[in-house]
């Protein structure tokens, strides 16, 4: 089996849940959510607009169709209001644009069949587009009609923006050559993928082709730098090849390594061994240079200058540091499917799943990597770097929506303000979806002209993130005495539809239950 073949084939098994889009059902035609009005007002909120300003308000934002078409402060003219098919009374609450979240992917058909499932996840969240990397693996093009549906607002759903992993999904044979990559790239665009997802399978001179001809194309570029790749393509090399984004870890500490070339791996070493894998990935920290080192700062530099947007989805390896607090969310009971919490559990197959003798060694290792991993985030960030938000849901007892919110959690832990963290969730994502393209996003911040996309929550979530979450957050009353739940998204607008947040919730609560009782 050549390189780029055996890479391939260990995502498929490990990485990704490879399920052909067909085995998956169907989406069913979208029966949640009321408009978009004619006028509509979101009335009397705090407003966080996205690209970093403090909050303000209260303000009436007035939505015509799936526009933003005025923002006032104190309150919307009588004619306006007069005029409106319906005002949401948002008072006590804040209003921010819909989240965007950079590494999607959907289930497959062992763990979460129904697409609907993930997808009413997010936008109870207030997640309103997701870009996928993939949505489904194999030949089927279920990325692009659930993509298509989901623009005719047919479907439930946020938006979506499908990214192919190179070289899957086509028939053309093994990408083998310069023109090879290239005839792909061209392949992708023509079928109406947004970008590509590399992992580093092909070596620096394919890869450069494709980055080249995805640039001309103006496809996004993203990467996962897998283990068996890295020691030719790590995340300096990519970056000098122009790769647009890093997602995960993977690449940067093989990147800083102080006294090897090459990982030192332990004896006995199988990456095929997710035990072995993930056990051995956080003691790489102690092979790396010491943060603020000469060698860390030019290498964060190095990023700097390239231009390099980073998701490093904190929230995916999280468990890694307390397995028995993962497996023991507040919403797995009500919110995660059966399927799901036997794909998460201990297993010599499924990927993620390898706790099978995750010992307190493991866990304090696995602490000290994200120590590393949160400084070269918030460093990077600090110097201007763009950090967006991505959770890779459906591994790892993380599951759609409720991990997002853990990754705003995790990058407030790596150093980020408040307002940074709801920027990189904003304006920073929907730049890095259309910056490739040449084009101003057209959401991301709460602007005159900018889509109608927004999350309305309870109470401030800058100074409680758990606000955020669709459990919500566990609270004294002080005045009645009473332990209260409070928090969690009332409303996600998306494209001017209103989406009635708890609702969606009770639809997933049905799909749990019914399941179970299968």
């Amino acid at each position: 089996m050549k390189f780029a073949e055996l890479v391939l084939a260990a995502a498929a098994m490990l990485g990704a849940g490879l399920a052909n889009a067909q085995s998956m059902q169907p989406v069913p035609d979208r029966a949640e959510g009321e408009g978009p009005y004619p006028t509509l007002i979101v009335s009397g909120a705090t407003m966080i607009e996205g690209s970093g300003a403090p909050p303000m308000g209260p303000v009436d934002i007035v939505i015509e169709g799936n526009r933003i078409t005025a923002i006032h402060g104190g309150g919307a003219p009588a004619e306006t209001r007069a005029k409106a098919a319906r005002i949401i009374h948002a008072k006590g609450m804040t209003v921010m644009p819909g989240f965007v979240d950079t590494h999607g992917h959907n289930g497959d058909p062992s763990k979460a069949a129904q697409p609907s499932y993930g997808y009413k996840l997010w936008l109870a969240h207030g997640v309103t587009s997701v870009r996928g990397v993939s949505f489904y693996f194999g030949p089927g093009q279920g990325d692009l009609s659930d993509a298509q549906r989901s623009r005719s607002n047919t479907i439930t759903a946020p938006r979506l923006f499908p990214y192919s992993v190179f070289g899957d999904k086509w028939d053309g044979g093994a990408i083998d050559s310069e023109a090879k990559a290239r005839e792909w790239v061209r392949w992708a665009k023509a079928r109406g993928f947004w970008g590509i997802k590399f992992f580093n399978s092909h070596g620096a001179d394919i890869l450069g082709a494709a980055l080249d001809e995805a640039d001309k194309q103006g496809l996004g570029t993203v990467s996962h730098l897998a283990q068996p790749g890295v020691q030719r393509v790590n995340a300096a090399k990519a970056v000098e090849l122009g790769m647009d984004g890093i997602t995960h870890f993977y690449g940067h500490f093989e990147s800083l390594l102080d006294e090897s070339a090459l990982p030192r791996y332990p004896k006995g070493y199988n990456y095929f061994d997710e035990q072995s894998r993930f056990g051995w990935v956080a003691r790489l920290a102690d092979q790396v240079v010491e943060p603020g080192s000469e060698q860390w700062n030019a290498y964060i530099d190095h990023l700097i200058e390239s231009g390099v947007t980073l998701s490093p989805t904190f929230n995916i390896y999280s468990a890694s540091r307390d397995v028995m607090a993962a497996k023991n969310r507040d919403w797995h009971a009500r919110y995660t499917l059966p399927s799901l919490m036997d794909f998460y559990a201990p297993s010599a197959t499924n990927h993620g799943s390898y706790y099978k003798d995750w010992s307190t060694e493991d866990e304090v290792a696995w602490r000290k990597f994200y120590r590393y991993w949160f400084d070269l985030t918030k460093e990077f960030h600090r110097r201007g770097g763009r950090v967006t938000v991505g959770s890779d849901p459906g591994y790892i007892y993380q599951t759609w929506g409720f991990a997002y919110v853990g990754e705003l959690e995790m990058l407030r832990e790596a150093g980020l303000e408040p307002l940074e963290v709801i920027r990189a969730a904003t304006v920073s994502g929907a730049q890095e979806i259309y910056d490739p393209r040449g084009e101003t996003a057209p959401m991301g911040t709460i602007e005159v002209g900018k889509l109608a996309d927004l999350v309305i929550v309870p109470g401030n979530p800058l100074d409680n993130l758990k606000l955020l979450y669709g459990t919500g957050h566990t609270r004294l009353n002080y005045e009645t005495g009473e332990i209260e739940q409070v928090g969690g998204v009332r409303w996600t607008i998306k494209d001017g539809i209103v989406y009635d947040a708890p609702a969606l919730l009770e639809d997933v609560a049905r799909m749990v239950e019914e399941q179970r009782a299968n």
